[in-house]
């Protein structure tokens, strides 16, 4: 018996003990700033790279949106020692444990990091034996206003519809004896006030959320031992800058300097006065620590690792961490991680070579403030079984945000209640300014977009309104102030479409008392779709997850109002043995497998459920299903394939999906269908390996439901009532499970 609980306190101290990350490492100096590795915390992400001897960066923080709309960079740092880095010992560290990133060759240090818990980034430079001067420039391309190019346009929400002569506006920048101030300052007239005019909404504009109105976001450069030297022009890749140089007073073993951030809405003297509130914060040795603590909880939550000598190749597992390390830099955001790029753009001609590329620093494709829903979901999803439930919250508050904006259209266009959310939508709740249409039939129902993508495709909030739910039910986060929003949301489809048959007939209904869900769409695909199945699914999935939480909450009232939504929500289509897209639809737009949708994200069909044999029968044999197969940018076939057991064919596409991306650090995949760092390729493929180690189905945690036999791995995940499963394949055999709470250990199924 005391051999036996020696043995079980032993395997339990295995399994609690995770190893932690391995550091990432260069051994050589980069060409350019596509050979650069990510770095970051809170909500600032920058890219790393050496280049000449220098230590460069850029700089990028969640929310900050010029008046266009573009998701600007606050500038590119350039650290230069006075005794260059000896390149046979050359060594930059991605300290994934502790969340920093150091260039070394063993007598010279550069560390590089960013506070979690305020908008701080901490430059040091250490020498071991000798002193050295040190010199840091601020550069900046935005010194003046600049006209946007034919190409450039897209790194806006006004992306094809720009008016001519449209400009990024310049910098305010401010250069004194010991430091420099930047900051980018919007007006009181932004793309919202062309937005609000051109869909007709006018008469509600003083009750719409703005958030770019008088925005104001940039920061500071400073160090108490360092001194202005000069100015400095230059040219990096496509675009000419202007720098400020600050020198060390003299030379010295330890340097320090801090580039401290701060947005707001309001005047420059309210943001002056936020910037230096924070700057007085700073306490780098207490901050350091808290960083390092922060980083630690955050790989202690969840991990999955290989035995390199399996048959699994180590780069899978590899770049899965390094990407949730990109997600984790943005944990206490206002806004979202953008899926096209998130923070860790570089220069565009590196990720497309065509001349109408080069562009400035600041250039993304498919816009920095508008949000693009379908892409935005594979980002957030893999954040529940990781156990990230902080990092949802900026992309569930970005929905909160905005909801009001979109009760305001449905009110106004068509005078019934709900949240209409559009699928390209902006950061202030309405339509994209391009894809609503510029040119438009007189008479056109106004809250419809002219697009023939995105016509009546309202149904990508709902994912979001799931998400909320799910994390609820997963670690018993406190949801109440989204259950507004989730409502908003689905009374929507109910008042609309019921609104839309009395349109037609005198009828709300159909003959068995069923919603008439058309015109609709099957994502951006099935288009004037009769009975979409995504919608069908979205809303009786996320109905049915509200109708659990109003029993546990003993809401009598939100669960009688929502029962009755239920039941009037028609069935799936099953045709032929297999799931189809929709009852009926008028033409096919895209290459989205809609038909999947009830596998994944609404998980109708499954391992361990009924109806297993149609869902891999659409899989495998619908003909638009194999035709659109890829493991691309946002396709989630490894998903439906690891949902549906289908272990061969997720092994295939996980391979394909998770290996080295096209650029050194192997985790900046895309640009896919839009952009370098493609964060909904990386976020698509861990759901694929989430699902593939472990699914739960009634409550019941499936384990290797679709893993290979010959992957020897171990991981810890999270499932739902706080659940935490640590298991481990060796050899072919389950060789050691832990489940918290112990109790929980009766739902495991092998």
């Amino acid at each position: 018996m005391k051999r036996l609980l020696f043995f079980c306190f032993f395997i339990n101290l295995l399994l609690t003990a995770n190893a932690q990350p391995k550091d990432y490492e260069w051994r050589t100096p980069s060409k350019n700033s596509s050979e650069s590795m990510p770095c970051g915390g809170g909500d600032i992400g920058m890219n790393v790279w050496v280049e000449d001897g220098d230590v460069l960066f850029y700089l990028s923080r969640s929310g900050c949106f010029d008046e266009n709309n573009t998701l600007l960079k606050q500038g590119r740092f350039r650290v230069h020692l006075s005794k260059p880095f000896n390149m046979a010992s050359f060594r930059q560290q991605l300290k994934l444990n502790e969340g920093y990133v150091q260039v070394t060759d063993g007598q010279k240090w550069v560390m590089i990091w960013a506070d979690v818990y305020k908008p701080v980034v901490h430059v040091e430079v250490s020498i071991e034996k000798e002193r050295t001067d040190v010199e840091v420039t601020y550069e900046s391309w935005r010194t003046q206003d600049r006209v946007i190019t034919n190409r450039e346009r897209f790194q806006s929400s006004y992306k094809f519809a720009a008016p001519k002569g449209l400009i990024t506006k310049h910098d305010s920048i401010i250069a004194t004896t010991d430091g420099v101030t930047f900051f980018h300052q919007n007006g009181e007239k932004t793309i919202f006030d062309a937005t609000v005019s051109q869909q007709k909404m006018d008469a509600v504009k003083d009750r719409l959320y703005n958030p770019i109105k008088n925005l104001i976001f940039g920061g500071r450069l400073h160090g108490d031992q360092f001194v202005l030297k000069g100015t400095t022009q230059g040219h990096y890749a496509s675009s000419d800058y202007k720098g400020w140089t600050y020198r060390s007073k003299r030379p010295m073993q330890r340097h320090a300097l801090t580039i401290t951030l701060a947005t707001l809405q309001g005047s420059v003297t309210e943001w002056q006065n936020l910037l230096q509130q924070t700057e007085r914060q700073i306490q780098t040795k207490r901050d350091w620590k808290l960083i390092r603590d922060w980083w630690h909880a955050f790989w202690q939550r969840s991990y999955i690792e290989v035995n390199t000598e399996g048959a699994m190749s180590e780069e899978v597992v590899r770049n899965y961490t390094l990407f949730r390390y990109m997600l984790g830099c943005n944990s206490r955001g206002q806004w979202p991680t953008k899926f096209n790029g998130g923070l860790f753009t570089f220069d565009p001609e590196y990720v497309n070579p065509a001349e109408e590329y080069r562009l400035s620093p600041d250039y993304r494709n498919w816009g920095g403030g508008v949000h693009t829903a379908q892409n935005q979901r594979l980002v957030y999803w893999p954040m529940l079984k990781n156990g990230d439930f902080d990092l949802l919250r900026p992309q569930l508050d970005f929905y909160l945000n905005i909801y009001k904006n979109a009760e305001e259209r449905s009110r106004l266009y068509w005078g019934h209640e709900g949240a209409c959310l559009t699928e390209q939508i902006e950061n202030y709740g309405l339509p994209c300014y391009p894809e609503y249409g510029t040119k438009r039939p007189a008479g056109f129902d106004p809250g419809l977009e002219r697009n023939a993508w995105l016509e009546y495709e309202w149904d990508t909030c709902l994912e979001f309104c799931m998400m909320a739910l799910e994390a609820h039910r997963y670690s018993g986060m406190d949801i109440e102030d989204y259950m507004p929003m989730i409502r908003s949301c689905l009374r929507f489809f109910d008042e609309h479409y019921q609104y839309l048959a009395n349109q037609r007939g005198a009828k709300r209904l159909d003959g068995n008392g069923k919603l008439v869900l058309y015109p609709g769409s099957g994502g951006e695909t099935f288009k004037g779709a009769y009975n979409s199945t995504s919608t069908i699914a979205a809303l009786r999935s996320v109905t049915e997850a509200l109708l659990a939480y109003a029993k546990e909450k003993n809401d009598s009232s939100l669960f009688t109002f929502h029962s009755s939504l239920l039941q009037r929500l028609p069935d799936i289509t099953v045709r032929d043995g297999m799931i189809q897209p929709a009852l009926h639809y008028e033409r096919v737009q895209n290459v989205e497998t809609m038909q999947l949708y009830p596998i994944f994200p609404w998980r109708m069909y499954g391992v361990g459920q009924p109806g297993l044999d149609i869902a891999r029968n659409t899989y495998l044999n619908d003909s638009l299903a194999v035709k659109f197969r890829s493991h691309v940018g946002w396709k989630q076939d490894v998903i439906w394939a690891a949902c549906l057991g289908l272990t061969d064919e997720a092994a295939r596409l996980l391979k394909l999906k998770m290996g080295n991306g096209p650029h050194r650090f192997p985790a900046f995949w895309g640009p896919g269908f839009d952009w370098t760092p493609d964060h909904n390729w990386g976020g698509s493929g861990m759901i694929g390996m989430q699902e593939m180690l472990m699914q739960e189905v009634d409550e019941k945690i499936y384990l290797f439901p679709a893993w290979p036999r010959d992957w020897d791995v171990r991981f810890k995940l999270h499932a739902s009532n706080n659940t935490i499963v640590e298991a481990e394949l060796k050899g072919g055999k389950v060789v050691q499970v832990k489940v918290t709470p112990s109790e929980r250990l009766k739902d495991i199924v092998y």
